[in-house]
């Protein structure tokens, strides 16, 4: 029986701990452009594959500032 709840808590880490891996802010330091322009430092979404899991697409908004997404993709 300890067993199986001592399995049971390390694959519920396990998964709790990738979720919210993949779902992680990521902040971008200050950079700038090769056309001279400086950008702020700020935080972005976790880049991936899927253009609608992003603050920046119709549906969802930007923790951070609260603006609203506007791609439509």
């Amino acid at each position: 029986m300890i067993k199986k709840l001592t399995f049971l808590a390390i694959l519920a880490t396990s998964i709790f701990g990738f979720a919210a891996s993949s779902f992680a802010d990521v902040w971008v330091n200050g950079y700038y452009r090769s056309s001279g322009t400086y950008v702020q430092p700020h935080y972005r979404s976790s880049p991936d594959s899927n253009p609608y899991n992003n603050w920046s697409a119709r549906g969802n908004y930007n923790p951070y500032t609260g603006k609203k997404g506007y791609r439509s993709y």
